[in-house]
């Protein structure tokens, strides 16, 4: 059946109600809704809304929701568009509800360590406005164009998780619409709470399928003093990922801890022109640091470097200077695109344990070797988070292959302790998989939820759960 035929349609009285509520300027009905069909997921087939609304405000927001329910009129909630797992794709048509104009800090209180923000702001501009109060934001999925709402509702992570963990580490509280046009707040300026459920972690990462986050209090801490990067070559994978515990038994605790192998360092030097250090061996770990002092982070650094070489490593690369720093940090954050432009690759970010890593990448390369599927890895040594990349052919019979090649890996992930993602969500890609990694009452349970906040099914459907 149709999943489209139990919603209702968009006609003229409800762009007329619309207009109403944001603006006849807010409201798109034409060619310029084709910029709301897609996300930046690869191959995924973009799906034109009926129509896309900007609200300004909270209750703009409730207004437009309120009406859609009503109506049964699906909504796709969407902040910058930058997801990779169709999150954003309005599968049923319906209305995209996009959140750009939402794009306001609405405080930094210095005293209480808070940023509270509109979900539309985006990430970069948030980095900016802290630091200018002398505060810090942690965390950096590695997009600094996306949306702060769209990070939460996908409880995004990314390279410096080992340390600071992931978005629902920093949400204090949250500023919510349900289906129904009601208005909720949860949390607050405070670390602890044992009042009743809670709530602001179970919206956060619920990728817009429970309700439509307007407003976000995240933590803030002290900046850190001093930061260093290790790039350090291995002549196996194995013993990049064995180095990893002996990092963490030492008592260091590193910003994070990202592994990669030299098939990638090929293709992103092609693709950014620039050279990494010692780029002819097997595997390499990139090792962030932080600490209070110039003598404290040259310390740990000179630790860290100890127990690499005694690990196996071949050698310790420092960059001299911020700059050099930084180019050696962009490159790491250059690898999709740049596996990207070679072809048209599949997105997996599985979870294992840290010390599975290597067995995982070992059996999902033999299996992607006898399907003759090419593959890529890297990911992020400290949390057990793997990215892998299988590369599609573009043939019939090669999409039966990866498809079949991705049900195995996240089966073996999930045998070794894992799950089937670790920081982009569910979304349309990976919501097949979900009954390997959750058992049947799990997700019926999930189901009744979804029913208690959403008994319509107007709330992003098609994502996370059918």
């Amino acid at each position: 059946m149709n999943a489209a035929a139990n919603y209702g349609q968009v006609d003229d009285s409800i762009i007329t109600a619309m207009s109403r509520i944001v603006g006849e300027g807010n409201v798109l009905t034409g060619a310029d809704r084709e910029n709301y069909a897609r996300d930046e997921t690869p191959d995924a087939v973009p799906v034109m809304p009926e129509l896309v609304v900007k609200p300004a405000t909270t209750d703009e927001v409730a207004a437009i929701l309120k009406l859609a329910d009503s109506h049964r009129i699906p909504v796709t909630p969407r902040g910058g568009g930058t997801g990779i797992s169709g999150g954003a794709v309005p599968l049923p048509g319906g209305i995209v509800l996009s959140l750009e104009r939402m794009n306001r800090i609405l405080e930094i209180d210095r005293d209480n360590f808070v940023a509270t923000v509109q979900p539309g702001v985006i990430l970069c501009d948030l980095y900016t406005a802290v630091e200018e109060q002398g505060l810090y934001y942690p965390l950096y999925p590695g997009e600094i164009h996306s949306s702060v709402g769209g990070n939460v509702a996908t409880n995004a992570g990314g390279m410096r998780a080992v340390k600071y963990g992931v978005t629902r580490n920093f949400v204090l509280g949250l500023e919510a619409v349900l289906p129904s046009g009601e208005i909720i707040t949860t949390g607050g300026k405070y670390v602890k709470c044992s009042t009743g459920y809670d709530l602001t972690q179970l919206i956060t990462g619920c990728e817009g399928t429970l309700a439509v986050i307007t407003a976000i209090m995240l933590k803030l801490i002290p900046p850190p003093g001093r930061r260093e990067v290790l790039f350090v070559p291995f002549t196996s994978l194995d013993m990049a990922i064995a180095a990893v515990p002996a990092i963490l038994k030492s008592g260091i605790l590193p910003v994070g801890i990202e592994f990669f192998e030299q098939d990638i360092a090929a293709v992103v030097e092609k693709y950014t022109g620039k050279e990494l250090p010692m780029h002819d061996y097997a595997a390499y770990l990139i090792i962030i640091i932080e600490a209070e002092s110039e003598a404290a982070i040259e310390a740990t650094a000179t630790e860290l470097a100890e127990i690499c070489l005694t690990s196996g490593a071949v050698d310790i690369f420092m960059p001299g200077s911020e700059r050099a720093k930084r180019s050696l940090l962009e490159m790491r954050e250059k690898f999709f695109p740049a596996i990207s432009s070679c072809g048209r690759p599949e997105i997996v970010d599985a979870v294992v344990p840290r010390s599975r890593i290597a067995d995982f990448i070992g059996e999902i390369k033999a299996l992607a070797a006898d399907a003759g599927i090419p593959l890529i890895s890297y990911g992020h040594a400290g949390d057990g988070n793997v990215h892998l990349h299988p590369m599609r052919q573009g043939t019939p019979e090669d999409d039966v292959r990866v498809k079949e090649l991705l049900k195995r890996i996240f089966e073996i992930g999930v045998a070794m302790g894992g799950t089937i993602s670790g920081e982009h969500g569910l979304g349309t890609v990976k919501k097949e998989y979900l009954p390997i990694a959750a058992d049947p009452t799990k997700i019926a349970l999930l189901q009744r939820i979804k029913q208690a906040f959403d008994p319509n099914g107007i709330m992003n459907p098609g994502k996370m759960l059918d």
